[in-house]
């Protein structure tokens, strides 16, 4: 954007944040070394060697950019420091007080709505367009009133508690919504147990899952080690502004849009998967859903393994003993993610498992992938100070980083005997996490089956080494004395955890971790960066690629483009999420973006992630849609990352027939299904398939911040009509469509009908989901940074 103030004859300077822009450091860490002491610190080093040029340019933008506070890497997770650290619930500039409100480019901002804070994720082109000023622009959203009753039982986390909340609301249907959460049952949870219900908001569909302000909020604060007198004045501004809540005190009856509730007491144990995080699956009923998943037709909840291959058995050897491995083998059990590890009731939890296990003879498998990545540096504080960090390190969970890891699917890879087992074989193997997603293709591309499940429930998966069991009549194991050890053997109750969360879960354990945090890392202060207004771009540099959004950008906007004659790239069914569109995990060896690599002298072990090259263009145009799993009505039956060039019927992947539509001058759409966008707030998703030449997305419905993206870059969203889709319609994905706009942007207004006709005489009439006029002006530029550049340089 520099570059491009410049090229249009203005002061580059002008590209500057005006609010205050905290950037921590925390989707880059990724989990090579496991099972080891020296893991934190071995890991670190390869993510410094991985990525020394984007943790470079990181480091320039800070140094050239006011306004702007770098967490730098090994920290923790941005939504657990937002929560422990960063978050103030009441500003107070130079004596004039008002809320506290934060969006963010990760859509598990939300988190922050467990402290009281109003805020929500937003994807990178939105965010950069408010840190140089511009408003946000939404439609007035819905409020929905969620009334919480009862207490959680003994042995239900909060983990089953949000997997409930999860599958309840995304049944509602809350996108776009605000809810907020209230009653007796929402007083007696503990701020980490709101910040979980929180953190989820994406994975229900919602904007915000909001807890007012109350007295737990104020305890919160004053353990995570704010002053008397922050604490003291939050509560003060928020009573006199009529935004305190006081369980004490009688409550009026609240009005909201629609109203939802829930007995706690009626929640049970349970996971969610083994693709979709609102798919929650009842503890006692994961054998038989396993079981039938094996068997069913290939889709959300099928895997379609023949019936007399859904007990085989792949025996192989790992360093030097036997194994073996079947469908639903457990290879990967990671205690990962901030909407878990922030949570210490879990993570103690997880932690007296495992020393249970340990009291009893209990072991889990060598060659399950096991980690524990917590948010922050307290987790590790509070589990030392219990004793609890030893047993776990004795079942192999060490503590492998301070990041995202295997949620985002930085699982790292699997050992190869355990990789070629599973691949050699056609084993459907499983993932647990305590993570947030589970699309296809998100934790690794060798695992088809992974469940969300609490810290607890990972390390107890982790022993048993299968999903493919029933905990209540099973046995996990067998105990140094000979007998088996059951479920009940080693899951502790509420009072134990909360004895020792009590005892070690203390106040300068916060302030000192992050007064470590403001010291700073020796890798990052050691990074030599050049003190220069623009950025110097290494044309030879695989990672940080000057980009072409603003290439031959002229003075005056173009003005609204309709769609002539566009051919369908790919044609999708329901629930394609931000994973499909832009994965962020390891780059197959055999992809578009694989052969760029390799043409710029990369030996394969140096391919690195997708997420890890997000500053390079040219290798995230190639990995737009080259997810593994990508099911593509134009293929039929074919899962993979290809599509049918229309005009020859050559099947090629969605790369390189998308560049035969730009050499032939094609523009091309996309036709999709309900929720399309749904999961992680990533840009690339927008990003990519305009650099492919994607003009239009024509779907069923779409998820908030991906239609946002989509405005953000110049890509039309289309809504068909309620109750029409591709199928109802007739349409093959084999036609030629053409949207017809007004010529000038005046005529449009936000959500009005526009005509889509086709070159086999069928024509529809969808909703475009422009919807301000706001987003009507982004389009009228081309996307919203055109847009903020322009108006930058006329002032």
């Amino acid at each position: 954007m520099r570059d491009a103030m410049k090229n249009l004859g203005n002061d580059p300077n002008k590209i500057n944040p005006l609010t205050p822009v905290d950037f921590v450091v925390d989707h880059s860490v990724q989990v090579n070394v496991i099972r080891s002491e020296n893991a934190v610190q071995a890991n670190m080093e390869l993510e410094f060697q991985r990525y020394k040029e984007r943790f470079a340019f990181i480091k320039w933008s800070s140094s050239v950019l006011q306004n702007m506070l770098v967490v730098p890497p090994g920290s923790g997770i941005l939504h657990q420091i937002n929560l422990e650290y960063l978050a103030h619930v009441v500003f107070n500039d130079n004596g004039i007080l008002f809320p506290d409100s934060v969006v963010a480019t990760d859509s598990h901002t939300t988190m922050i709505n467990g402290l009281g804070v109003a805020g929500w994720g937003v994807g990178g082109i939105e965010a950069e367009a408010a840190m140089l000023g511009q408003p946000l622009s939404m439609v007035l959203p819905g409020i929905v009133g969620f009334r919480l009753s009862g207490k959680l039982r003994d042995g239900v986390t909060a983990t089953d508690l949000v997997l409930t909340v999860t599958q309840i609301l995304r049944n509602h249907g809350v996108v776009g919504k605000f809810v907020e959460f209230y009653g007796e049952g929402a007083a007696e949870l503990s701020l980490a147990d709101r910040a979980t219900i929180a953190n989820m908001s994406p994975e229900y569909g919602a904007t915000m899952g909001f807890f007012p302000v109350d007295h737990v909020t104020l305890q919160y604060l004053k353990l995570t080690g704010r002053s008397d007198e922050t604490v003291s004045m939050v509560e003060a501004y928020l009573r006199a502004n009529n935004m305190f809540v006081d369980y004490n005190q009688p409550q009026q009856e609240r009005v909201y849009t629609s109203y939802l509730q829930l007995d706690l007491a009626d929640v049970e144990p349970c996971v969610s998967g083994p693709k979709r995080p609102h798919d929650r699956v009842p503890l006692k009923e994961v054998k038989a859903d396993w079981q039938a998943c094996l068997g069913n037709k290939l889709g959300f909840k099928g895997f379609a393994v023949p019936k007399k291959e859904q007990n085989k058995v792949s025996k192989f050897t790992f360093q030097g003993q036997p194994a073996e491995l079947g469908h639903g083998s457990v290879v990967i059990a990671a205690i990962t993610s901030c909407t878990n590890t922030s949570n210490p009731s879990v993570m103690i939890g997880a932690g007296l498992v495992a020393k249970k296990a340990c009291e009893l003879g209990l072991e889990v498998k060598p060659w399950v992938k096991t980690s524990l990545a917590p948010g922050s540096g307290v987790v590790t504080k509070y589990l030392l100070q219990s004793g609890l960090q030893k047993y776990l390190n004795q079942q192999g969970f060490n503590i492998v980083g301070y990041g995202c890891t295997t949620c985002i699917g930085n699982s790292g890879e699997l050992d190869e005997s355990v990789a070629s087992a599973i691949s050699e074989n056609d084993v459907v193997a499983a993932a647990v996490l305590s993570g947030n997603r589970n699309f296809e293709g998100r934790i690794h591309p060798l695992t088809r089956a992974n469940y969300l499940a609490s810290p607890p429930l990972v390390v107890v998966y982790a022993l048993a080494s299968t999903v493919d069991i029933d905990f209540e009549t099973e046995p996990i194991g067998t105990g140094k004395d000979g007998k088996s050890v059951y479920f009940r053997d080693i899951w502790p109750s509420n009072e134990e955890i909360a004895e020792v969360v009590q005892s070690s879960v203390l106040p300068d354990m916060f302030k000192s971790a992050y007064e470590a945090i403001r010291k700073g890392n020796p890798m990052w202060d050691q990074l030599h960066v050049p003190a220069s207004t623009l950025y110097s771009w290494d044309p030879n540099s695989t990672y940080i690629h000057d980009p072409p959004y603003f290439k031959n950008m002229t003075v005056e906007p173009p003005g609204p483009q309709g769609v002539k004659d566009a051919y369908c790239l790919l044609s999708f069914g329901d629930s394609i999420t931000t994973d499909h569109i832009s994965p962020v995990g390891s780059i197959h060896k055999d992809s578009p973006a694989a052969k760029y690599l390799l043409q710029h002298g990369l030996d394969r072990r140096d391919f690195n992630t997708y997420g890890s090259r997000r500053g390079n263009d040219e290798v995230m145009t190639r990995g737009t849609f080259a997810n593994i799993r990508l099911v593509n009505k134009l293929l039929k039956e074919e899962v993979g990352p290809k599509t049918i060039h229309i005009p020859t019927g050559d099947k090629l992947t969605v790369y390189d027939a998308a560049m035969r539509y730009k050499a032939a001058d094609q523009d091309t759409v996309i036709l999709a299904g309900a929720d399309y966008g749904s999961g992680s707030s990533r840009d690339w998703a927008a990003k990519g398939p305009m650099l492919l030449g994607v003009k239009a997305v024509i779907a069923k419905s779409f998820e908030r911040i991906h239609r946002s993206n989509l405005v953000g870059m110049g890509i039309i969203p289309l809504c068909f009509k309620p109750e029409e889709d591709a199928d109802t319609l007739g349409l093959t994905g084999h036609e030629c469509y053409t949207i017809n706009l007004p010529r000038k942007i005046r005529e449009m207004r936000p959500c009005q009908d526009v005509a889509v006709t086709t070159d086999t005489g069928k024509s529809f009439t969808c909703t475009a989901r422009f919807d301000t006029k706001v987003e009507l002006e982004y389009f009228n530029h081309g996307g919203i940074l055109p847009f903020v550049i322009r108006n930058l340089n006329k002032e």
